[in-house]
């Protein structure tokens, strides 16, 4: 079934790439390049062809899908530095918004097809592909002014079905995609668990409890595959939420029940021992393998132990107030989607207390001021969702009271969204200023009361007080209470969260894993550990090292250190040869012998390449597919190890370490725009406007859990451009 997908999928990609010739055969195309525009904003692209319009258009198409073609039959990433794919398209050239948004699908579509044809598990990637396709034609035939003039009197059937009489290779294509595509989902869904490993005849079950469901114990649940564990989940909450889109949910944008999972329904097709528990964790006790919870949902609240083999933490991370007086008791957060409904209700109320005649034009000020602690993506995203709420529904449905909202993001460093390119930083301030978004950095707050914010200039220490309606503190993370006891009871008490080595096991611990928000990894130094490290690799035990010793052990060192990879790509450097040029210069030859202290020197400098995982949705989610990975093979890998070697000890680990991918970023800006930074964009992967609105609506949908939540937020995203947001408090 693969193969014959494979085959359809390119099969696809080359009829539609010669189209246009079989359309148009009295045409040529003379020229096609693209070129930056140095006026245009950050990654836009401007594209110049010559012919009629629908050619050019088509030409575009032809070389997008060569491209893609090329990508998936090579198996090639697409490059950084490619300029022939329409990222997006300046208006003057199409004159439709209609062109421009079926290009916006195609600029990723050999992205979607590359990521279906390498990933079996990714039939939306293909969909999203001959959606795009469909949609090109379906412009191309019906608007934009670029109907043939044979088929201007037509209905819409009739121009739908011409095209397939006129050329009756496209039904063919049309009904093997269909059928193999259709043939190739029912399979995927029902043999999802068909590399699921058996358990050895006679092996004792051992037992994993799992705390929590978020992304990194969902992700964890989703991709264990091995029989051989019975699995129980202990979670106050029966169901995953997909977090990001949480700001779209407070403004109505999105209903609560779409982004959400039960977590009994992704878990029903595996065929593993699973229970679920519905109840907290209050300690636990690594001596004894004990954990003691308590449930809710008893009138009498009693406690009860579970006992464990392999412990897996991933409970997230609580709200970090700073100790800042009054934020518990006058601020919203936004860590569940009871908190979205919560900040929903309250906006709607704030509306509605404004329009009672009692209230005074400075009270109607005070409430209608919306203040938004924290300049990250969060912040920033809500601050874009609650403004286009405003301007687009709540406006038309309160017009007394419009002119009196005010919206406030206050950020304490000199940035908002300082994790991103500093393009997209300077885009994101500038637009929330036209959109009358006061931004206010290097601000930081001091006191909230029950209607007044008190902040603090960082730079010149200027105490200031403003009037609030509503307040959201989107900033800092902390640790739970039950992970803050067992941190003591392990001797991480002086740490944020919980410490990890590099295969996720809390250091001190060895049968318990954290992933997620709730721990960090706490990456080995090269300099700890460099004695060791050269006596590895000092075969000979000569007291040097040579570059062929080096060379036998670079790919372990890089493996267990990635420090020194990253370090070697970022400085461009290929041996220790390259390395020693550094303290060396031009005696560093491949002849040349180390000691220990040349060694040191020689690496002295890795270390500074390190640095800490973000606490984000995407790395949880890559932290708990590993750890499953993990648990798949562990009793193969403890026969044959697979890991590097051990440099303090004998052998080899048993796996690989864990190690990060980051895919990309996006921050939703209000007005159908966004900003993206991505590995996979061409150029330097930033992406600005109105065509990565429609890739981060590819993205998020593409990353829900199931087909229901797929459907359920595409059609809330359908129905809101339809209907407009609901305005109700409920």
């Amino acid at each position: 079934m693969w193969h014959v997908i494979k085959v359809a999928s390119l099969f696809l990609l080359d009829q539609i790439a010669t189209t246009p010739n079989k359309i148009f055969p009295q045409q040529k195309i003379t020229s096609f390049h693209c070129s930056r525009n140095p006026r245009a904003p950050p990654s836009r692209l401007r594209v110049d062809s010559h012919g009629p319009k629908p050619l050019r258009i088509f030409s575009l198409a032809r070389a997008e899908f060569f491209l893609a073609r090329q990508v998936a039959r090579e198996k090639l990433e697409p490059s950084h530095n490619t300029h022939t794919t329409p990222l997006r398209l300046t208006s003057n050239l199409f004159g439709s918004p209609y062109i421009q948004l079926s290009f916006s699908f195609l600029s990723f579509s050999h992205i979607n097809i590359t990521t279906f044809l390498h990933n079996r598990r990714s039939p939306f990637s293909l969909s999203l592909s001959l959606a795009a396709a469909a949609f090109l034609l379906s412009v191309i035939f019906d608007g934009a002014d670029l109907t043939p003039p044979e088929m201007k009197d037509l209905g819409i059937l009739q121009k739908i079905s011409k095209p397939f009489r006129a050329y009756p290779r496209l039904s063919k294509i049309l009904l093997v995609v269909a059928v193999s595509g259709g043939g190739y989902v029912a399979y995927a869904q029902a043999n999802s668990d068909s590399d699921l490993i058996s358990s050895s005849p006679g092996a004792e079950r051992k037992k994993v409890v799992v705390l929590g469901t978020g992304w990194a114990g969902t992700s964890f649940l989703r991709s264990l595959t091995n029989s051989s564990y019975d699995v129980q989940v202990v979670s106050p909450r029966n169901y995953f939420t997909f977090t990001p889109l949480l700001p779209s949910v407070t403004c109505g944008t999105v209903e609560p029940r779409s982004i959400i999972e039960p977590i009994r329904n992704i878990v029903r097709k595996k065929k593993i021992g699973f229970q679920f528990t519905e109840a907290e964790c209050l300690k636990i006790d690594p001596k004894e393998k004990k954990i003691y919870c308590r449930s809710k949902l008893e009138d009498e609240e009693k406690e009860f132990v579970v006992d464990y083999d392999y412990l897996v933490i991933s409970v997230g991370a609580s709200v970090n107030t700073f100790n800042t007086p009054g934020v518990m008791e006058h601020c919203h957060f936004l860590k569940e989607v009871e908190d979205a409904q919560k900040i929903r209700k309250t906006v709607v109320e704030c509306f509605e207390k404004a329009s009672l005649p009692t209230v005074t034009d400075e009270e109607k000020e005070r409430i209608l001021h919306f203040a938004v602690v924290g300049g990250g993506p969060t912040g920033v995203e809500f601050a874009a969702e609650l403004h286009d709420y405003v301007n687009e529904d709540l406006g038309e449905l309160y017009p007394e009271v419009k002119d009196k909202v005010k919206i406030t993001l206050l950020e304490a460093g000199n940035h908002i969204l300082s994790m991103f390119d500093k393009r997209i930083t300077e885009f994101a301030e500038e637009k929330f200023r036209r959109d009358g978004i006061d931004v206010k950095t290097g601000s930081m707050v001091t006191k909230v009361d029950d209607k007044q914010i008190t902040t603090k200039e960082m730079k010149t220490g200027k105490i200031e007080t403003m009037p609030y309606g509503m307040a959201l503190w989107s900033t800092g993370i902390g640790s739970r209470p039950f992970i803050r006891d067992f941190m003591n009871q392990i001797g991480q008490a002086n740490r944020r969260v919980l410490a990890t080595d590099e295969w996720l096991r809390v250091e001190g611990c060895d049968k318990i894993y954290a992933l997620g928000d709730c721990a960090t990894i706490n990456q080995r130094k090269v300099q700890e550990d460099i004695s060791a490290i050269f006596s590895k690799a000092d075969k000979d035990k000569s007291g040097t090292l040579t570059v062929q010793e080096w060379k036998e052990v670079i790919n372990d060192i890089c493996e267990r250190y990635p420090q020194v990879d990253l370090y070697l790509k970022n400085k461009n450097m290929r041996n220790i040869v390259d390395l020693l040029k550094e303290t060396k210069g031009a005696s560093a030859t491949d002849t040349v012998e180390l000691n220990i202290e040349d060694f040191k020197t020689a690496l002295s400098k890795v270390d500074s390449e390190m640095k800490m995982l973000p606490a984000t949705a995407q790395v949880a989610a890559q932290e708990g597919a590993y750890l499953a990975s993990c648990f798949n093979r562990m009793e193969k890998c403890e026969k044959y190890p697979e890991g590097p070697l051990r440099f303090r000890g004998e052998g080899r680990h048993r796996f690989r370490p864990f190690r990060y991918k980051h895919l990309g970023q996006f921050a939703p800006l209000g007005g159908e725009q966004t900003a993206a930074q991505l590995p996979v964009l061409p150029g330097d992967g930033v992406s600005i406007g109105y065509s990565s609105q429609w890739l981060w609506y590819s993205v998020y949908a593409s990353k829900q859990v199931s087909w229901r939540n797929r459907g359920m937020v595409i059609s809330d995203w359908a129905r809101r451009f339809i209907f407009g947001r609901d305005s109700s408090q409920i």
